[in-house]
């Protein structure tokens, strides 16, 4: 038995595989609650406090998986998505890598394989603030303690936005970040607001880190979402 309080939100509408999933992760320790369509899903997701995984079947009623995943991204959960599926087709695995998804698992599975994926995915995301003083991408290396950058050996002139932009980026890199995850946590702003000042402060920021501003390599555009960075 594994010794964990995480807490796990199975959105599965099959009875068998639902119920077969919730008593498994149930034995390992999770706190587990389960969702047996898109609606219920949405409602399960955006509640508090956030669950530490998410999985997430894509043939759901009333809305798909995919479906599920942008709305919630699209509302700032950053919660880490394991996606279900038997649609084993690369484009549905990429759909889903592009909507935020954190891994994707294809039916029919062994329990034992999504517990270690589930595992995984956790250690990620615990460890997904950066511990160190200073990060380091392509020709830029960035320290933390003293809110400067160097390029090329150069140092990079921020405001203090553009920086605080840029590590949240650093500290969720690998991850699909939404305009409204920065407002609230950039900015501390929370509901409808618009998002094109947020895309200016990323525009600039592309021009000071970015090879190629145009074509950008570390803060990737997720269209209809918000942004990833890769490094």
């Amino acid at each position: 038995m594994e010794t964990t309080n995480a807490r796990i939100l199975i959105v599965e509408d099959d009875p068998e595989v639902g119920t077969g999933l919730e008593d498994f992760f149930s034995i390992k320790g999770y706190d587990v609650t389960r969702a047996t369509d898109g609606a219920e899903a949405m409602q399960q997701i955006t509640t508090l406090p956030p669950y530490d995984v998410v999985l997430l079947d894509v043939m759901l009623p009333e809305k798909d998986g995919f479906d599920v995943l942008r709305e919630a991204r699209k509302a700032g959960v950053d919660s880490p998505v394991i996606m279900l599926t038997v649609k084993g087709q690369d484009k549905h695995k990429l759909r889903g890598f592009d909507l935020g998804a954190d891994d994707y698992v294809t039916k029919p599975f062994n329990a034992e394989e999504l517990a270690a994926r589930v595992r995984a995915v956790l250690e990620r995301s615990r460890s997904s603030e950066v511990d160190d003083d200073a990060y380091t991408f392509g020709d830029v290396k960035v320290d933390f303690d003293t809110h400067t950058a160097v390029k090329n050996g150069e140092e990079v002139e921020f405001t203090s936005l553009e920086f605080d932009i840029l590590e949240y980026f650093i500290n969720h890199r690998g991850r699909t970040v939404s305009r409204k995850q920065l407002l609230r946590d950039v900015w501390g702003i929370s509901g409808d607001i618009t998002t094109r000042t947020i895309d200016r402060h990323v525009a600039s920021l592309r021009k000071k880190i970015e090879p190629d501003p145009n074509e950008p390599q570390f803060i990737e555009t997720v269209y209809g979402i918000g942004y990833k960075f890769s490094a």
